[in-house]
């Protein structure tokens, strides 16, 4: 029974590591979609730095997956901190959270913001003004 209990904690320890590295792994790649999106969308991205919040299984592209719900800081303006959150199932973003966009299709089924058509953000300081 030695030998066997010891190839079972090895087993189980092979796993957490190997489970370990696999999020670790999904972090690095959510970690660059959040710094391109935050690029993209002219939002400076704080802290330089994503935490996994939820985990959930959802339908995605016709198959039922786990998606992953990070979340970070951003600025507007330099001057603020807001939240975003970024979802993500597989190596796919399937949906982000700004202060001020919201992209993909949220779990309630609210319908998106910006999905007029146009393919400009509107972003704002708290005092109202414009930033473009």
């Amino acid at each position: 029974m030695g030998k066997s209990f010891d190839l079972a904690v090895l087993l189980a320890l092979v796993a957490c590591i190997g489970l370990w590295m696999k999020l670790s792994r999904a972090r690095e790649i959510a970690m660059g979609e959040a710094r391109r999106q935050c690029e993209r969308h002219g939002l400076q991205l704080l802290d330089e730095t994503v935490g996994l919040r939820r985990v959930r299984l959802r339908r995605y592209q016709g198959a039922l997956v786990l998606e992953r719900c990070y979340e970070f800081e951003v600025s507007i303006d330099g001057d603020d901190r807001e939240p975003g959150k970024l979802w993500m199932a597989g190596d796919d973003m399937s949906g982000l959270e700004l202060p001020t966009i919201r992209l993909g299709q949220p779990a309630d089924g609210a319908t998106q913001v910006g999905s007029s058509g146009s393919n400009v953000v509107p972003l704002r300081r708290r005092d109202g003004s414009s930033l473009h």
